[in-house]
């Protein structure tokens, strides 16, 4: 190894969560250095939330277009897939970082391309693709944002089918025939909605017993119910047991549970993540490869004064907004300790990430689109609080009716009765995921119901439903 370059910060892995951390370290006049294995950018940018949103953004605009009388007849076309998937390519940089990588050079910080490794206290190892070898030293603080992968199931014949994972749904370069997805969460239902609409037949194989499950139940029906008018088949309660390729570039069958046999030209398993920490050298400070890392509310490893994980790696809450807050959390918590305060002291106050455990905003892009924030009615009651929730149908908000013919959708707010605030609220419908961050501040600031009455919603938008739902609680 060569002689250690020392600066006040590194950082490893340069996705959203790291690039943040520069960003608010470099501010406060810390030298900062940045790992980065792939493109600086990370998953978000090439591979998640930037291509697919690229992809779905034609879909629903169609979608909703459809719905509007006297627009409705120009939209009854296909759409232009090439032409959507050039508007992806151009928005991913077509998978080039150099845009990101003038703004990091913008910031003053250094950018180490290569593998990565944790190399005892303070200290990371870099390995360049070209094999030359640097030491970087910090002073302060190193911060593990190195994110997580796709998993994907180890069924006999996985392996040979070479499936798709989210990274070759998002970047590829024409539509299959026929696309198998495994997996009913945010990835399958995007995905599925996206390529269906992009002119495959897809078939989304869901282990249970609705889509998207981590939210309230009507959020996956009525996703379900949007994705078989699309011409989608959707099942639910099944259970892959094996997976065979016919050939290279032959046809793949996925075997269910009972024998059932279902073929497709492509294999999307959608079946949720892993964390990046196999080959970052944990074991050289005593942590375990492979696992987690667990963190403080300032995002530092308890027992490592000197370690943060930021981002998807601490498991706290596996979405780009809510990394880049633990970021700016960590970011400022570092800051604050390197110039000889603690994390409760600095310009916000104290330095403690609670949004990503408690008030976690989401917004899954599919036709309806569905969005949420803090408990569902199920979560509330496991954690033993007094709830009720209300419901109302979207398609009769004025609002929503004048946004679209035949507009349907649901909202739903889970009430803390003993507090009277909201404990979660979700909003499935055309156009939800705008509406959602009204629903996080009441959740995040704790606004009384009492108080929520006297935040108006302007006549007429679908935002209309807050008045409707504090009716429907009022009784």
């Amino acid at each position: 190894m060569t002689e250690a370059v020392e600066y006040d910060v590194v950082v490893l892995g340069g996705g959203p969560a790291g690039e943040n951390i520069v960003d608010r370290t470099r501010a406060a006049g810390l030298s900062t250095a940045l790992v980065e294995s792939e493109l600086v950018g990370g998953e978000c940018s090439y591979w998640a939330c930037v291509p697919s949103k690229a992809l779905l953004r034609p879909v629903l605009a169609r979608a909703e277009a459809r719905r509007v009388p006297g627009l409705s007849a120009a939209v009854q076309g296909p759409l232009d897939t090439a032409a959507v998937l050039a508007h992806r390519n151009h928005w991913v940089g077509d998978w080039k970082d150099q845009g990101q990588i003038d703004w990091i050079d913008s910031t003053g910080a250094d950018v180490y391309r290569g593998h990565g490794r944790l190399y005892g206290v303070r200290k990371v190892a870099v390995t360049s693709p070209e094999g030359e070898h640097h030491v970087l030293s910090a002073r302060h603080a190193v911060v593990v944002a190195t994110g997580t992968r796709a998993v994907v199931p180890d069924l006999p014949g996985m392996a040979q089918a070479r499936p798709w994972t989210s990274r070759e749904a998002t970047s590829a370069q024409q539509a299959p025939g026929r696309l198998l997805i495994v997996g009913g969460s945010v990835v399958g239902c995007e995905m599925a909605t996206a390529w269906q609409s992009l002119g495959s037949q897809v078939t989304l194989l869901a282990r249970d017993a609705g889509l998207l499950p981590r939210m309230e139940p009507f959020a996956g029906e009525l996703v379900a119910d949007a994705l078989r008018a699309a011409g989608a088949v959707v099942r639910t309660e099944v259970a892959v047991e094996s997976v065979v390729r016919d050939g290279p570039t032959g046809p793949v069958t996925v075997v269910l549970k009972g024998g059932e046999r279902l073929e497709g030209d492509e294999l999307l398993m959608a079946t949720g993540r892993a964390p990046r920490t196999d080959d970052i050298g944990l074991d050289t400070i005593g942590l375990p490869a492979g696992k987690w890392i667990e963190v403080d509310e300032s995002c530092r490893v308890p027992g490592h004064d000197w370690l943060y994980a930021v981002g998807d790696v601490n498991h706290r809450a596996l979405l780009t907004h809510q990394g880049k807050y633990q970021a700016r959390i960590a970011g400022a918590a570092i800051v604050a300790r390197a110039e000889g305060g603690t994390a409760d002291t600095g310009p916000w106050g104290a330095h403690a990430a609670t949004a990503d455990t408690r008030a976690v905003p989401q917004a899954v892009f599919t036709d309806p689109e569905a969005a949420a924030v803090g408990l569902t009615l199920a979560e509330a009651e496991r954690a033993g609080h007094r709830v009720r929730a209300v419901d109302y149908d979207l398609s009769k908000v004025s609002g929503a009716g004048l946004y679209a013919d035949g507009y349907r959708g649901r909202a739903r707010m889970v009430v803390d009765l003993d507090r009277e605030v909201l404990l979660g609220a979700t909003v499935v419908g055309p156009g939800a995921a705008e509406l959602v961050h009204a629903a996080t501040v009441a959740v995040v600031g704790e606004v009384p119901i009492a108080r929520l009455w006297h935040a108006v919603p302007a006549f007429p938008t679908i935002s209309e439903l807050w008045l409707r739902l504090l009716e429907a609680y009022r009784g």
